[in-house]
Protein backbone atom coordinates (compact mmCIF):
# COMPACT_ATOMS: atom_id res chain seq x y z
CA UNK A 1 0.00 0.00 0.00
CA UNK A 2 1.45 3.51 -1.21
CA UNK A 3 1.86 6.30 1.03
CA UNK A 4 0.20 9.37 0.35
CA UNK A 5 2.87 12.44 -0.06
CA UNK A 6 2.27 16.41 -0.48
CA UNK A 7 2.90 18.94 -3.25
CA UNK A 8 2.97 22.49 -2.49
CA UNK A 9 2.34 25.44 -5.14
CA UNK A 10 1.93 28.76 -5.60
CA UNK A 11 -0.12 30.17 -8.77
CA UNK A 12 -1.52 33.37 -7.86
CA UNK A 13 -5.11 33.45 -7.05
CA UNK A 14 -5.99 29.76 -5.81
CA UNK A 15 -8.92 29.30 -6.53
CA UNK A 16 -7.88 29.12 -10.31
CA UNK A 17 -4.97 26.24 -8.68
CA UNK A 18 -7.40 23.51 -7.96
CA UNK A 19 -9.44 22.42 -10.68
CA UNK A 20 -6.39 21.92 -13.00
CA UNK A 21 -5.29 18.94 -10.82
CA UNK A 22 -8.36 18.11 -8.61
CA UNK A 23 -10.10 15.34 -11.17
CA UNK A 24 -6.24 13.59 -12.26
CA UNK A 25 -6.44 10.10 -11.14
CA UNK A 26 -3.99 9.94 -8.23
CA UNK A 27 -4.91 13.22 -6.96
CA UNK A 28 -6.31 12.86 -3.43
CA UNK A 29 -7.10 15.91 -2.25
CA UNK A 30 -6.79 19.82 -3.26
CA UNK A 31 -6.27 22.67 -0.37
CA UNK A 32 -6.42 26.46 -0.68
CA UNK A 33 -4.39 28.14 1.85
CA UNK A 34 -1.52 30.02 2.61
CA UNK A 35 2.10 29.66 3.24
CA UNK A 36 5.52 30.88 2.96
CA UNK A 37 4.61 33.69 5.70
CA UNK A 38 5.88 34.96 8.78
CA UNK A 39 2.23 35.15 10.88
CA UNK A 40 0.62 31.80 12.03
CA UNK A 41 -3.13 31.30 11.09
CA UNK A 42 -3.49 33.96 8.57
CA UNK A 43 -6.57 35.38 7.63
CA UNK A 44 -7.23 35.96 3.76
CA UNK A 45 -7.52 39.53 4.75
CA UNK A 46 -4.23 39.84 6.21
CA UNK A 47 -2.75 37.83 3.25
CA UNK A 48 -3.92 40.52 1.17
CA UNK A 49 -2.74 43.38 2.78
CA UNK A 50 0.90 42.00 1.98
CA UNK A 51 1.98 42.47 5.49
CA UNK A 52 2.24 38.33 6.37
CA UNK A 53 4.89 37.37 3.69
CA UNK A 54 2.29 34.65 2.62
CA UNK A 55 1.67 33.36 -0.55
CA UNK A 56 -2.15 32.08 -1.74
CA UNK A 57 -1.28 28.54 -2.50
CA UNK A 58 -2.51 25.03 -2.92
CA UNK A 59 -1.45 22.10 -1.32
CA UNK A 60 -2.26 18.64 -3.05
CA UNK A 61 -2.15 15.47 -1.27
CA UNK A 62 -1.38 12.60 -3.91
CA UNK A 63 -0.50 9.03 -4.69
CA UNK A 64 2.87 8.48 -5.96
CA UNK A 65 2.08 5.21 -7.21
CA UNK A 66 -0.53 6.63 -9.72
CA UNK A 67 0.87 10.05 -10.14
CA UNK A 68 4.27 11.24 -9.99
CA UNK A 69 5.63 14.48 -8.81
CA UNK A 70 7.08 15.42 -12.38
CA UNK A 71 3.46 15.31 -13.93
CA UNK A 72 2.08 16.79 -10.89
CA UNK A 73 5.04 19.67 -11.81
CA UNK A 74 4.82 19.74 -15.61
CA UNK A 75 0.86 19.99 -14.83
CA UNK A 76 1.88 23.18 -12.79
CA UNK A 77 3.90 25.12 -15.20
CA UNK A 78 0.84 24.93 -17.87
CA UNK A 79 -1.34 26.68 -15.28
CA UNK A 80 1.10 30.08 -14.57
CA UNK A 81 2.74 33.11 -16.45
CA UNK A 82 6.06 31.87 -14.84
CA UNK A 83 8.04 34.99 -15.94
CA UNK A 84 5.56 37.22 -13.75
CA UNK A 85 7.83 38.89 -10.90
CA UNK A 86 5.03 40.76 -9.77
CA UNK A 87 1.45 38.70 -9.48
CA UNK A 88 -0.56 36.68 -11.91
CA UNK A 89 -2.17 38.21 -14.41
CA UNK A 90 -4.38 40.90 -12.85
CA UNK A 91 -3.99 40.06 -9.10
CA UNK A 92 -0.92 42.22 -7.92
CA UNK A 93 1.61 41.62 -5.26
CA UNK A 94 3.75 39.41 -3.79
CA UNK A 95 1.05 36.74 -2.38
CA UNK A 96 0.09 36.59 -5.65
CA UNK A 97 3.87 35.55 -7.05
CA UNK A 98 4.62 31.87 -7.91
CA UNK A 99 6.45 29.60 -6.72
CA UNK A 100 7.32 25.54 -5.64
CA UNK A 101 7.37 24.65 -2.36
CA UNK A 102 9.88 21.65 -2.06
CA UNK A 103 9.18 18.86 0.90
CA UNK A 104 12.38 16.67 0.89
CA UNK A 105 15.20 17.13 -1.78
CA UNK A 106 14.14 14.74 -4.06
CA UNK A 107 11.52 17.25 -5.09
CA UNK A 108 13.65 20.39 -4.94
CA UNK A 109 15.87 18.39 -7.59
CA UNK A 110 12.77 17.84 -10.04
CA UNK A 111 11.52 20.94 -9.34
CA UNK A 112 14.72 22.92 -9.93
CA UNK A 113 15.57 20.77 -13.40
CA UNK A 114 12.08 21.27 -14.48
CA UNK A 115 12.60 24.46 -14.03
CA UNK A 116 16.19 24.73 -16.11
CA UNK A 117 14.31 22.67 -19.07
CA UNK A 118 11.42 25.36 -19.27
CA UNK A 119 14.36 28.08 -19.58
CA UNK A 120 16.33 26.67 -22.06
CA UNK A 121 13.05 25.32 -24.05
CA UNK A 122 12.84 28.78 -25.19
CA UNK A 123 9.20 29.12 -24.73
CA UNK A 124 9.06 31.95 -23.00
CA UNK A 125 11.53 35.33 -24.02
CA UNK A 126 11.58 36.37 -20.90
CA UNK A 127 13.47 34.38 -17.88
CA UNK A 128 11.48 32.22 -15.60
CA UNK A 129 10.82 34.15 -12.30
CA UNK A 130 9.19 31.14 -10.29
CA UNK A 131 10.56 30.49 -6.89
CA UNK A 132 11.99 27.62 -5.66
CA UNK A 133 11.45 27.33 -1.96
CA UNK A 134 11.72 24.73 1.21
CA UNK A 135 8.01 24.34 2.23
CA UNK A 136 6.95 26.34 5.41
CA UNK A 137 3.70 26.14 7.62
CA UNK A 138 0.21 25.71 5.69
CA UNK A 139 -2.43 27.20 6.51
CA UNK A 140 -5.88 26.25 5.17
CA UNK A 141 -8.15 28.99 3.86
CA UNK A 142 -11.32 30.19 5.13
CA UNK A 143 -14.33 27.45 3.87
CA UNK A 144 -15.53 29.66 1.66
CA UNK A 145 -12.67 29.40 -0.53
CA UNK A 146 -12.44 26.14 -0.40
CA UNK A 147 -14.02 24.89 -3.74
CA UNK A 148 -14.93 27.72 -4.95
CA UNK A 149 -15.40 26.51 -8.87
CA UNK A 150 -18.52 24.51 -7.68
CA UNK A 151 -20.08 26.99 -5.08
CA UNK A 152 -19.54 30.03 -7.15
CA UNK A 153 -19.21 28.42 -10.54
CA UNK A 154 -20.69 31.75 -13.29
CA UNK A 155 -18.12 34.01 -11.12
CA UNK A 156 -15.30 31.70 -11.27
CA UNK A 157 -15.69 31.15 -14.76
CA UNK A 158 -16.03 34.89 -15.55
CA UNK A 159 -13.22 35.44 -13.03
CA UNK A 160 -11.04 33.20 -14.83
CA UNK A 161 -11.72 34.06 -18.19
CA UNK A 162 -11.39 37.67 -17.15
CA UNK A 163 -7.91 37.77 -15.90
CA UNK A 164 -6.65 36.75 -18.57
CA UNK A 165 -5.24 33.66 -17.42
CA UNK A 166 -7.07 31.46 -20.19
CA UNK A 167 -6.35 33.44 -23.14
CA UNK A 168 -1.95 33.26 -21.77
CA UNK A 169 -2.18 29.56 -21.23
CA UNK A 170 -3.59 28.83 -25.08
CA UNK A 171 -1.26 31.28 -26.13
CA UNK A 172 2.05 30.00 -24.70
CA UNK A 173 0.77 25.95 -24.38
CA UNK A 174 -0.86 25.21 -27.41
CA UNK A 175 1.46 23.48 -29.89
CA UNK A 176 0.59 25.23 -33.57
CA UNK A 177 3.41 23.42 -35.28
CA UNK A 178 2.44 20.05 -33.78
CA UNK A 179 -1.25 20.67 -34.15
CA UNK A 180 -0.65 21.66 -37.98
CA UNK A 181 1.17 18.26 -38.45
CA UNK A 182 -1.40 16.51 -36.89
CA UNK A 183 -4.07 18.00 -38.73
CA UNK A 184 -2.74 17.23 -42.25
CA UNK A 185 -3.32 13.45 -41.13
CA UNK A 186 -7.02 13.51 -40.30
CA UNK A 187 -9.70 12.23 -42.75
CA UNK A 188 -11.81 14.27 -44.21
CA UNK A 189 -14.61 13.40 -41.82
CA UNK A 190 -11.99 14.14 -38.44
CA UNK A 191 -10.94 17.47 -40.61
CA UNK A 192 -14.90 18.36 -40.45
CA UNK A 193 -15.97 17.45 -37.10
CA UNK A 194 -13.06 19.09 -35.19
CA UNK A 195 -12.11 22.09 -37.48
CA UNK A 196 -15.15 23.33 -38.92
CA UNK A 197 -17.46 21.85 -36.19
CA UNK A 198 -19.61 19.22 -38.10
CA UNK A 199 -21.53 16.28 -37.02
CA UNK A 200 -21.30 12.26 -38.65
CA UNK A 201 -23.56 11.09 -39.17
CA UNK A 202 -25.42 8.63 -36.08
CA UNK A 203 -24.98 5.00 -36.39
CA UNK A 204 -22.37 5.05 -39.01
CA UNK A 205 -19.14 6.18 -37.02
CA UNK A 206 -16.85 4.01 -35.09
CA UNK A 207 -17.84 4.36 -31.70
CA UNK A 208 -21.16 4.51 -31.10
CA UNK A 209 -21.17 0.99 -29.77
CA UNK A 210 -17.88 0.28 -28.75
CA UNK A 211 -17.68 -1.11 -25.62
CA UNK A 212 -14.15 -2.10 -24.92
CA UNK A 213 -12.54 -0.65 -21.72
CA UNK A 214 -10.22 2.42 -21.92
CA UNK A 215 -9.72 6.10 -22.54
CA UNK A 216 -11.21 8.38 -25.46
CA UNK A 217 -8.31 11.01 -26.12
CA UNK A 218 -8.42 14.45 -28.45
CA UNK A 219 -7.12 13.27 -32.01
CA UNK A 220 -5.62 16.01 -32.51
CA UNK A 221 -3.91 16.66 -29.16
CA UNK A 222 -4.47 13.35 -27.50
CA UNK A 223 -5.78 15.03 -24.42
CA UNK A 224 -7.64 12.46 -22.27
CA UNK A 225 -11.36 13.25 -22.61
CA UNK A 226 -13.69 10.65 -21.63
CA UNK A 227 -13.26 6.92 -20.49
CA UNK A 228 -15.01 4.01 -21.05
CA UNK A 229 -16.71 3.67 -17.56
CA UNK A 230 -19.01 6.45 -17.84
CA UNK A 231 -19.94 5.29 -21.03
CA UNK A 232 -23.57 4.75 -21.71
CA UNK A 233 -25.83 3.29 -24.68
CA UNK A 234 -28.46 6.34 -25.38
CA UNK A 235 -30.26 4.97 -28.84
CA UNK A 236 -28.90 7.99 -30.14
CA UNK A 237 -26.13 6.61 -32.82
CA UNK A 238 -22.98 8.72 -31.45
CA UNK A 239 -20.80 8.09 -27.98
CA UNK A 240 -22.34 9.43 -24.90
CA UNK A 241 -21.27 9.74 -22.07
CA UNK A 242 -22.13 10.64 -18.37
CA UNK A 243 -18.87 13.12 -17.63
CA UNK A 244 -15.69 14.02 -19.24
CA UNK A 245 -12.67 11.63 -17.12
CA UNK A 246 -11.42 15.57 -16.35
CA UNK A 247 -13.83 18.53 -16.04
CA UNK A 248 -11.41 20.62 -16.98
CA UNK A 249 -10.39 19.03 -19.92
CA UNK A 250 -13.34 20.44 -21.87
CA UNK A 251 -14.99 23.81 -22.42
CA UNK A 252 -18.67 24.26 -22.63
CA UNK A 253 -20.09 27.00 -24.90
CA UNK A 254 -23.11 28.44 -26.40
CA UNK A 255 -24.20 26.97 -29.11
CA UNK A 256 -27.03 29.06 -31.15
CA UNK A 257 -26.29 27.58 -34.95
CA UNK A 258 -29.17 26.07 -36.47
CA UNK A 259 -32.19 27.80 -35.07
CA UNK A 260 -31.27 25.98 -31.32
CA UNK A 261 -29.94 26.94 -28.24
CA UNK A 262 -27.52 24.19 -27.34
CA UNK A 263 -24.21 23.97 -25.15
CA UNK A 264 -21.33 23.08 -27.37
CA UNK A 265 -18.29 20.70 -25.94
CA UNK A 266 -15.12 21.39 -27.04
CA UNK A 267 -11.64 20.06 -26.40
CA UNK A 268 -9.37 22.38 -23.74
CA UNK A 269 -6.05 21.95 -25.07
CA UNK A 270 -6.79 21.55 -29.02
CA UNK A 271 -10.13 23.68 -28.91
CA UNK A 272 -11.29 20.54 -31.11
CA UNK A 273 -15.16 20.22 -31.83
CA UNK A 274 -16.57 17.50 -29.86
CA UNK A 275 -20.07 17.24 -29.99
CA UNK A 276 -23.11 18.68 -27.65
CA UNK A 277 -23.94 18.60 -23.71
CA UNK A 278 -27.78 17.77 -23.27
CA UNK A 279 -29.72 17.13 -20.01
CA UNK A 280 -31.07 13.88 -20.68
CA UNK A 281 -28.72 11.35 -19.18
CA UNK A 282 -28.98 9.30 -16.55
CA UNK A 283 -30.48 10.15 -13.48
CA UNK A 284 -28.92 8.39 -11.09
CA UNK A 285 -25.60 9.54 -12.29
CA UNK A 286 -26.13 13.56 -12.82
CA UNK A 287 -28.51 13.46 -15.69
CA UNK A 288 -26.26 14.75 -18.30
CA UNK A 289 -25.16 13.30 -21.71
CA UNK A 290 -22.06 14.02 -23.25
CA UNK A 291 -22.97 13.56 -27.18
CA UNK A 292 -19.69 12.97 -29.08
CA UNK A 293 -18.54 12.68 -32.57
CA UNK A 294 -16.22 9.67 -33.06
CA UNK A 295 -14.56 11.38 -35.76
CA UNK A 296 -12.66 13.82 -32.36
CA UNK A 297 -11.65 10.48 -30.55
CA UNK A 298 -8.89 8.29 -30.60
CA UNK A 299 -9.98 5.13 -27.98
CA UNK A 300 -6.76 3.96 -26.21
CA UNK A 301 -7.55 0.31 -24.94
CA UNK A 302 -6.56 -0.47 -21.46
CA UNK A 303 -3.98 -2.68 -22.10
CA UNK A 304 -1.85 0.17 -23.89
CA UNK A 305 -2.41 2.87 -21.67
CA UNK A 306 1.02 2.54 -19.97
CA UNK A 307 2.86 1.93 -23.57
CA UNK A 308 1.04 4.97 -24.93
CA UNK A 309 2.28 7.89 -21.77
CA UNK A 310 -1.61 7.68 -20.06
CA UNK A 311 -0.03 5.07 -16.89
CA UNK A 312 -2.18 6.95 -14.71
CA UNK A 313 -5.69 6.31 -15.82
CA UNK A 314 -4.93 2.49 -15.21
CA UNK A 315 -5.93 3.31 -12.12
CA UNK A 316 -9.16 3.96 -12.89
CA UNK A 317 -9.63 0.32 -14.00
Amino acid sequence: MSTYEIATFAGGCFWCMVTPFEEWPGIIKVESGYTGGHKENPTYKEVCSETTGHFEAVQITFDPAVISYEKIVAVFWKQIDPTDEGGQFYDRGDSYRTAIFYHDEKQKETAEQSKQELEESGRFSKPIATLILPAKPFYPAEEYHQEYHKKNPFHYKRYRTGSGRDRFIKEHWEDKKKKEEVLKTLSPIQFNVTQNDATEPPFQNEFWNHTEEGIYVDIVSGEPLFSSLDKFDSSCGWPSFTKPVRSSSVDEKEDLSHGMIRTEVRSKDADSHLGHLFTDGPREKGGLRYCINSAALRFIPKQRLKEEGYEEYLKLF
